[in-house]
């Protein structure tokens, strides 16, 4: 089972970034980096996070202005970071709806124990989103997929039956069109800590959804294998 947390540092500096990096991965989490907000946002809808490790001073939209529109759909756990200590600081950023904070410089004993105190909490207590996901039909090539319904409807009016992991590959799919997705970004979005590590399954589920999916299954033309990348889902998807 996959159960190894996903951290996301958020932070402009690439050597701080990589220096918290380094540390995380010793103690065996999963690290995503990103510079700003627009590249954080593109982690977050490609990749399930346990944890952010969201920097106070950033360009374009500070930290203050990420966790308060974080907090707006998600409950994702979030550790303020910034060089400022002063008490100010650290109310506002919990005000916003950050989970702790941590003024730099800090020794990455009290980094770890901090992001493991708070993983702890986040999962004793869990707090549902404020998010209402409405079901979506989505349109695309000769085929609609309605989520409320969990229906594959093909244009001649012929239903096909997808099984429950067929069908969670294809929302996850039709939600990220022409997108590059590798096989770890697909586990944690399909199936999150269940996912199992041996990530051929997914392989397993793409060549069924192929065979379902495709004029040609052995010329695919909708779900592209990207080499050494992952799969790409190429056609315009409307909703």
């Amino acid at each position: 089972m996959n159960t190894t947390p996903h951290i996301l540092i958020v932070d402009d500096n690439r050597e701080m970034r990589e220096l918290v990096a380094r540390i995380l991965t010793r103690e065996d989490f999963r690290v995503s980096g990103a510079a700003d907000g627009k590249s954080m946002r593109k982690i977050l809808a490609d990749a399930r996070v346990d944890l952010i490790l969201l920097d106070l001073m950033l360009p374009g939209e500070d930290g203050l202005s990420l966790c308060r529109a974080l907090r707006a759909d998600s409950q994702v756990p979030i550790i303020m970071i910034t060089a400022k200590g002063e008490e100010v600081d650290r109310v506002i950023g919990l005000e916003m709806g950050a989970d702790d904070y941590l003024a730099k410089p800090f020794g990455s004993r009290e980094l770890i124990a901090r992001i493991r105190a708070v993983l702890r909490r986040s999962h004793m207590e869990p707090v549902p989103s404020t998010r209402q996901t409405s079901p979506k039909v989505y349109r695309f090539d000769r085929w609609t997929l309605d989520t409320e319904r969990r229906d594959l409807l093909r244009d001649d009016g012929v239903s096909v039956p997808l099984s429950s992991g067929e069908y969670e590959l294809l929302r996850v799919l039709v939600e990220r069109p022409q997108r590059v997705l590798s096989r770890e970004q697909l586990l944690d979005l399909t199936r999150g800590r269940a996912a199992i590590s041996f990530d051929r399954s997914i392989d397993t589920q793409v060549s069924r959804l192929r065979k379902k999916l495709e004029h040609d299954p052995a010329d695919p033309r909708l779900i592209k294998t990207i080499w050494g990348g992952g799969y790409l889902f190429t056609p315009p998807v409307s909703a």
